[in-house]
């Protein structure tokens, strides 16, 4: 009866329903159903969301939210929630973060399907997919240092820096010699000659509605570096797709990111999800929490007796916001 394709990996189907063949992604994650199929057409997608920290310190109370929305819109519509380490900077990576991530979860009741994706054990995946890349033309080495940076970036409104594509352009004979001086170098996206090879770019966000690509918001990413062979807008698009991830739910300080992930989806001939970014959770002074917040952390409440469900209150609280305020 043959075979269907996704992504270009062929998934032999597994079962029949009524006149329908559920066809899965084989992962060594686990199973990840990626299309329900009628006549070799897709007729349903089922809905697939993760959550994906960084063991790099302990959950805090933002996480909780961020998993707890993923968790929730999967249990709501029937869907599967999965769990991916990013855990490609092996520099600050730790691995009793792993399992201490795992118990906040599981304290707060929130579960998941399979064993835990870690990247560490797909960097054959990403090269694969940054050689693809550059058979397409569209990466450069980039030899600036941190210090080249500071001085040659434009500055945008809100003072992020952006890369001034010093680089992009440079003579076929000085990469040549750079190479030869074992100069040390990153790849980077050449967004303007990409987003020329895929076209026009939309992504849909439950806040924001329809949003059209900007290719130039973000200058031209860095995909890998010497150090670590990947970066994390290649591998959150290599992992989306081969997890069957239908929607990603995440923290709108990524909204800007998806421009890229679109424009990278495109290239790689990768299914498109939709998007949630929501509301990020802020301290007293308005800034968003990040690992240094240990008052804030899932284990401190915890030790200091406050409840799951008095935790996932201000979860629900803040879910309310987003749903409804969608021009946020």
């Amino acid at each position: 009866m043959g075979a269907f394709m996704i992504s270009n990996r062929t998934c032999p189907f597994e079962e029949r329903v009524g006149k329908a063949y559920i066809f899965i992604n084989r992962l060594g994650a686990g199973f990840a159903i990626a299309w329900v199929v009628e006549d070799g057409l897709p007729i349903e997608k089922s809905m697939t969301t993760r959550f994906a920290p960084s063991p790099t310190g302990r959950l805090h109370l933002g996480h909780a939210y961020s998993a707890w929305l993923a968790w929730e819109r999967a249990q709501a519509q029937d869907g599967r929630f999965l769990l991916r380490f990013e855990d490609i900077d092996h520099t600050r990576v730790r691995e009793e973060y792993y399992g201490g991530i795992e118990e906040d979860l599981r304290w707060l009741g929130i579960s998941w399907e399979g064993k835990p994706l870690r990247q560490l054990d797909r960097f054959e995946d990403y090269r694969e997919a940054l050689e693809k890349l550059n058979r397409l033309g569209v990466l450069y080495p980039c030899f600036c240092t941190r210090k080249d940076l500071a001085i040659s970036a434009p500055q945008r409104g809100d003072g992020t820096a952006l890369y001034a594509g010093t680089c992009r352009e440079m003579p076929v004979a000085e990469r040549e010699k750079r190479f030869a001086e074992k100069t040390s170098c990153a790849w980077r996206l050449d967004m303007g000659r990409a987003f020329g090879l895929v076209g026009e770019q939309t992504f849909w966000d439950e806040r924001k509605g329809l949003v059209r690509v900007v290719p130039d918001l973000l200058g031209d990413p860095v995909l890998a570096r010497k150090d670590i062979a990947t970066s994390y807008h290649l591998a959150v698009v290599v992992d989306d797709a081969a997890q069957g991830i239908t929607e990603v739910i995440r923290g709108e300080d990524l909204l800007e990111s998806t421009h890229v992930h679109r424009v990278l989806q495109g290239l790689l001939d990768l299914p498109e999800p939709h998007y949630f970014h929501h509301r990020l959770v802020v301290d007293e002074a308005g800034q968003r929490l990040a690992k240094r917040h240990d008052s804030l952390a899932i284990a401190t409440l915890r030790d200091r007796g406050v409840s799951p469900a008095a935790v996932l209150a201000r979860a629900r609280a803040e879910l309310e916001t987003n749903l409804g305020d969608s021009a946020c």
